[in-house]
């Protein structure tokens, strides 16, 4: 067997039993969190004083998940106005800093893998979008130990507002993937014509034609067409974006697929291509967050004794769980439902932001 052919049995089947993997992965995390994590308390009292985190995360995970947006965009706003009415206090920065990329981190790589599994990534545009996008992430975090956080926030709050005007006004439609009329079988489909790839699921594969046309076909035979065109308008916004994602710890996510559907990449590979480039600069800008404390005078920096770990032990599950969801969710769901639902939440977490800056200025 050639190193090839053991690395496409390997994928196929990482992929095929994909849930069981992801489902393990927050059970050995808040194993690890009991039995090894410093905590400033002890006790069942202490490990389940925030269970009712877990229907307010999953809830939120399935929506951010879905259309493929950064996990904080939702969860800062929620910890700061809806999680003080019910706990009775406020979280200060750090913690809702620490509280929403922990959440995030686990929230979208969950997504990201299952969004693959269905077919639905472009892995080519995820890492050009990904390759553009980290100077700016990096950038952006370094930046944020200096400009005052209030500043950020209004900001972002212009930025997703001018991102929801352009998704009501822009013509944004797309055509419905393409079934088969005849059923579609593993390892070949129904129709000779359409790619099919073996270490994918299903009749999953890529096809590329002498004039650049994409042909995606997804694991239950929707297929889907489209161009790579459009990088420079995809990169602008994703460097403005990744700029935002190291500031604020989201940003690129809602501004970046907006590029991608004006460059008329279908919805539903948008999105899952989204939660890749979302998911590596989570990751990344919590890094420089994290570690670029330390090397900056004055600049903040996280820390694991002061985090409140009896809250993330319900927030990663239900931010795994919502993340698998999702892409059923986005499947289930017509394009025009998917973009107005984008653009709504833009407005609503915008209304939040700007609702964050004014209390800071």
């Amino acid at each position: 067997m050639t190193a090839s052919s053991r690395s496409s049995r390997l994928q196929k089947t990482f992929l095929r039993y994909q849930h069981l993997f992801v489902a393990a992965a927050p059970i050995i995390f808040v194993a690890a969190v009991v039995l090894f994590a410093p905590t400033e308390g002890s006790g069942m009292s202490y490990w389940l004083e925030y269970w009712w985190l877990f229907f307010f995360f999953l809830l939120g995970a399935i929506i951010v998940n879905t259309v493929g947006i950064s996990g904080s965009a939702m969860f800062v706003p929620f910890l700061i106005f809806i999680f003080p009415l019910i706990a009775g206090y406020d979280l200060d920065p750090p913690t809702l800093v620490k509280v929403g990329l922990i959440s995030e981190s686990f929230g979208v790589g969950s997504s990201s893998i299952a969004f693959i599994q269905y077919g639905l990534v472009d892995r080519r545009l995820a890492l050009s979008l990904l390759a553009g996008a980290v100077p700016f992430v990096v950038g952006g975090a370094i930046l944020s130990f200096f400009i005052p956080e209030p500043l950020f926030h209004f900001a972002l709050g212009v930025a997703l507002i001018a991102a929801a005007y352009l998704l009501y006004v822009a013509d944004l439609s797309h055509e419905e993937p393409a079934e088969s009329d005849e059923a579609v079988s593993a390892d070949g489909g129904a129709d000779p014509e359409l790619p099919d790839d073996d270490d994918k699921l299903g009749p999953a594969g890529v096809g590329v034609d002498e004039d650049g046309g994409v042909t995606r076909v997804d694991r239950d035979g929707d297929t889907y067409e489209y161009t790579w065109s459009g990088y420079l308008e995809r990169f602008a916004n994703y460097g403005i974006g990744g700029a935002f994602q190291g500031l604020a710890g989201f940003g690129i996510g809602e501004l970046g697929i907006i590029s991608q559907l004006r460059t008329k990449v279908p919805v539903r590979v948008a999105i899952g291509t989204n939660h890749i480039v979302v998911a590596s600069t989570a990751v990344l800008a919590s890094l420089v967050h994290v570690f670029g404390g330390s090397f900056v005078p004055g600049a903040h920096s996280l820390s694991l004794a002061s985090t409140p770990w009896n809250m993330v032990v319900f927030t990663v599950p239900a931010c795994t769980l919502g993340g698998q969801i999702a892409p059923y969710v986005s499947n289930a769901l017509d394009t025009d439902t998917l973009t107005l639902g984008v653009a709504g939440l833009f407005t609503i977490i915008s209304v939040a932001l700007f609702l964050m800056a004014v209390g800071g200025f």
